[in-house]
């Protein structure tokens, strides 16, 4: 029987038990960080200073912090910040790669060039120290990080697109369309594109954790989300300065 493009990797996911088993953990995270907060009274944001450092309890399941906030409430909201800045940096990365990839290796010639050794040149710059700078620049907080991971995490994925693109546009449909006077837009987007989904959902689900560390790791740090906001790495950064005090936290 005939089946689809999409039809065709379910059925290819579902015979990989390694695949769906990391499907089902992202979907839990996911349902938890939506639902999380709402199974306390407490939000994560609510101070409470005669609960400090209090253990875990049917009050307060995981305890609470230096300043008396549920740490149940502040990690699930964590994972929404953390979750959000994942999935919008590698959206808006991997659009900004896909239409400078397909346009650079559709069109050749000088503006490949220039595109190409621009790339070059970007990512000879270790990304992390590239995040930190236009981050001193733009400032912090949860817009800043997202433009600062889609400023330098398009790169990737404009190399693998603009090589797919060169392989693809020599094919007989691509002639074909272009025969039957087919714009440029419409041959890149509509013909070329398509056929290189399967390099640009794996690069994707790649970029989201790539993106959700980099955000750990710079909140850690101290320049990403700031408190009260409650975020993975600033949570973590939090409970390592407490952890030889308040080891039960």
């Amino acid at each position: 029987p005939s089946m689809t493009y999409w039809k065709d990797a379910w059925r290819r996911l579902k015979k990989n038990k390694a695949a769906m088993a990391g499907l089902l953990i992202i979907i839990i995270f996911t349902i938890m960080a939506i639902a999380g907060p709402l199974m306390v009274e407490h939000t994560y944001n609510n101070t409470n200073l005669e609960l400090l450092h209090q253990p875990p309890s049917k009050e307060h399941w995981f305890g609470t912090d230096e300043l008396g906030r549920d740490i149940w409430a502040r990690l699930w909201m964590g994972a929404r910040v953390s979750l959000f800045i994942g999935l919008s940096a590698a959206v808006i990365e991997t659009v900004i790669g896909i239409i400078i990839g397909g346009i650079s290796g559709y069109v050749g010639g000088r503006v490949d060039m220039f595109v190409m050794r621009t790339v070059d040149i970007l990512s000879a710059i270790p990304e992390l120290i590239f995040i930190i700078l236009i981050m001193v620049i733009v400032g912090s907080g949860l817009l800043p990080i997202i433009i600062a991971f889609a400023l330098t995490g398009w790169f990737r994925m404009a190399r693998l697109v603009r090589g797919q693109v060169l392989q693809l546009k020599e094919q007989e449909y691509v002639l074909a369309a272009k025969t039957l006077g087919a714009d440029t837009g419409r041959l890149i987007f509509r013909h070329l594109i398509p056929n290189t989904l399967g390099v640009i959902i794996v690069t994707l689900t790649m970029a989201i954790p790539s993106a959700i560390f980099h955000e750990a790791f710079l909140s850690f740090i101290g320049i990403g989300i700031k408190p009260p906001a409650a975020s993975w790495g600033q949570l973590a950064q939090s409970g390592a300065a407490l952890f030889q005090i308040y080891p039960r936290e």
